[in-house]
């Protein structure tokens, strides 16, 4: 055997690069894990004999290599040497938004690849990949494409564009991807591979990573260096603080009497918590967070205010309105989060930006900090040397926070009649669950209530999806939570009839994979978020209750629709528990802790509230003209609001 014959291996392009995948690593602060620890799929004509084929023969493999033993029997998050394990989803979108959700637990450390046929198997994959992105999160995206070589043409499910025989349906993921690329030739897996590789574990530029795979080139032979096969480890990089920076960021901070921290989600994954507690404890600067910041600091710190903007409460907005100094720490300052760019009202505010990303940094003309989270915190704190804001200061933040924990009470035991208001059921989990357990959601009205009341322990008890709010997240992010997290804790998901309806069938997975979630299905029959915001806007709730054709109006105001979500969530296998009442709820929910099995709590609720009092504004256009009386006093009501609207500058 020559030298050239030795260094290389026979495979196909899919065989390949799930060995690679099984090969790569990433490491930070010391600590090692593999980056693509498994592989989410659903088989079609486009992979199931490519990349379909490359799974099997690496799970024989493994198998024989271990003496039979099966590789899911190891924890997802560490696979033997040269696994990759692959999970079966029922939705290619799920599988996705499972594949966000496990990044997200994993603070971006690890990524799960996804795997489809193509043409609608793909397709369905777009939604979750704009999660992905929109959350900066990790996911590798493996959609499957037409063939390379055009002999069969047009292939099933093809999409034509008469103006470029090179297009297909993959080329919709570019705008919702970090990295994207198409193999048409084996060679070019190489240094697409790294390259992908490189974006997934970049905590600036994360995010979806997709790398097409046409189907004829899936299962093409070439021969491999196996120098493209050595274990490789990705250092996640901690960038520190430029010295300049760093010092334009003391000297705004010295110069401000009401500063206000806003913790995001970059808090979080960079664990910087306890630089940010630190930090808070030694300036007395009062501490809100956003969505995916929340648990960030522990809601009763000393310093801590609770959630900012839209969906923030009175205290942080208050302060949020008083504030000369905003100091962003991992925030990509969603709309939510400046309540449409009214909630930083003080006219002669300024900002200061912590952030990995220089894009985020920049944002409302802030003063750069382009740093990792806790290594910026660490500096900062070490530079401002002794600095606390006056005494004064900090007592009012305590005392507008005290008052709101008096309107956490108040909703949390409301005893609402004659069906509980959600934010009832939220109590009674807030007090129950544990600082170990993550509580999961994405959509409707429930991420504001949450972000008003909830009170987070810890960084990994809140899990929130609000960047892309993407209906249909909860069940799937269950399964990727549970995966991560192994057997620590409760994972439970709360999910709304109407986001219910739009995946529940990873349900069935969740049982298939024996994963031990608890799904809080709250029944109301129609859709609270948008209902109310459609009564605001002057539309009546027009289309957001589910409610029969009715034959006499031609409308849908009829009876309740029929259906039983409770029976539908027994039939893909999990256990269903129906509480009448938040006392039935509370007993309930013990025997779900209690059980080794996927169990459901379904609980009735009332459709119209109540919610907690509001103290922001959004952003939502009214029709400027309109025969309806309620559209014409929400929308001079629309004109009156907006009016306090401006660019940060």
């Amino acid at each position: 055997m020559t030298s050239q014959q030795s260094s290389t291996v026979r495979l196909t392009v899919a065989q390949a690069l799930v060995r690679f995948l099984a090969a790569q690593y990433s490491e930070r602060d010391g600590r090692e894990q593999r980056l693509i620890p498994g592989m989410f799929g659903i088989f079609g004509h486009g992979n199931v004999a490519g990349v379909g084929q490359a799974l099997l023969q690496a799970q024989v493999q493994a198998e024989e290599a271990g003496g039979g033993h099966s590789v899911t029997q190891r924890p997802v998050t560490d696979p033997a040497d040269g696994e990759l394990p692959y999970y079966m989803a029922r939705n290619e979108q799920g599988a996705v938004n499972a594949a966000a959700a496990f990044a997200k637990t994993t603070n971006r450390l690890q990524a799960l690849a996804v795997t489809a046929s193509i043409g609608p198997g793909s397709t369905n994959m777009i939604t979750g990949a704009a999660l992905a992105t929109t959350n900066r999160l990790p996911v590798l995206v493996l959609p499957s494409d037409i063939f390379a070589t055009r002999h069969p043409d047009p292939v099933l499910q093809q999409l034509e564009d008469p103006r470029c025989l090179d297009i297909s349906v993959n080329d919709a993921f570019k705008p919702v991807s970090r990295f994207w690329d198409r193999i048409n030739r084996p060679e070019q897996l190489i240094p697409s591979a790294l390259a992908a590789m490189r974006v997934l574990a970049d905590p600036a530029e994360t995010g979806a990573v997709t790398i097409c795979l046409p189907q004829d080139v899936q299962a093409e032979a070439y021969d491999w260096p196996v120098e493209f096969f050595r274990k490789r480890v990705w250092h996640v990089a901690r960038p520190v603080p430029e010295p300049a920076a760093l010092q334009r960021a003391v000297e705004a901070i010295r110069s401000a009497k009401r500063p206000l921290l806003v913790a995001g989600g970059g808090v979080i994954y960079s664990e910087a918590s306890e630089a940010l507690r630190a930090f808070a404890s030694a300036t007395g600067i009062p501490v809100a967070d956003t969505q995916a910041g929340k648990g960030a600091i522990n809601w009763d710190h000393e310093c801590a205010v609770g959630g900012v903007g839209s969906t923030g409460n009175t205290a942080a907005n208050t302060l949020a309105r008083e504030a000369d100094l905003v100091i962003g720490v991992g925030t990509r300052y969603s709309d939510f989060t400046t309540a449409s760019h009214t909630i930083f009202a003080n006219p002669d505010v300024r900002f200061v930006n912590v952030n990995v990303l220089a894009f985020d940094a920049a944002k409302h003309a802030a003063t750069m900090v382009v740093a990792d989270a806790r290594e910026g915190l660490e500096a900062l704190g070490a530079a401002l040397g002794g600095y606390e804001v006056e005494a004064g200061y900090t007592e009012r933040a305590q005392e507008l926070d005290a008052e709101w924990q008096r309107v956490v009470d108040e909703c949390y035991g409301r005893d609402h009649t004659p069906l509980p208001a959600q934010t009832e059921v939220f109590g009674a989990l807030n007090e129950l669950m544990g600082e170990r357990d993550v509580v999961i959601n994405a959509a409707g009205s429930m991420p504001g209530d949450l972000q008003c009341l909830w009170r987070a322990r810890t960084p990994e008890q809140y899990h929130l999806e609000y960047a892309f709010s993407c209906m249909g997240y909860e069940i799937p992010a269950a399964m990727g939570v549970r995966m991560a997290k192994g057997e620590e804790g409760q994972v439970v998901a709360i999910v709304g009839d109407g986001t219910y309806q739009m995946l529940p069938m990873e349900l069935a997975t969740i049982v298939a994979e024996n994963l031990k979630v608890i799904v809080v299905l709250l029944q109301n029959h129609g859709y609270a978020s948008i209902g109310a915001l459609s009564e605001s806007r002057g539309s009546q709730r027009f289309g957001t209750r589910y409610r029969m054709r009715n034959a006499a109006t031609g409308r849908l105001d009829g009876e309740e629709v029929p259906f039983d979500l409770a029976a539908n969530a027994a039939s893909w296998g999990a256990d269903v528990l129906r509480c009448d009442g938040i006392a039935a709820f509370r007993e309930n929910y013990a025997v779900a802790a209690a059980s080794d099995r996927p169990t459901v709590l379904y609980i009735e609720t009332d459709l119209y509230g109540p919610n907690p009092p509001g103290s922001a504004w959004w952003d939502v256009p009214v029709s400027a003209v309109s025969d309806l009386d309620s559209t014409r006093q929400a929308s001079k009501e629309y004109e009156e609001e907006k009016a306090a609207q401006r660019p940060y500058l």
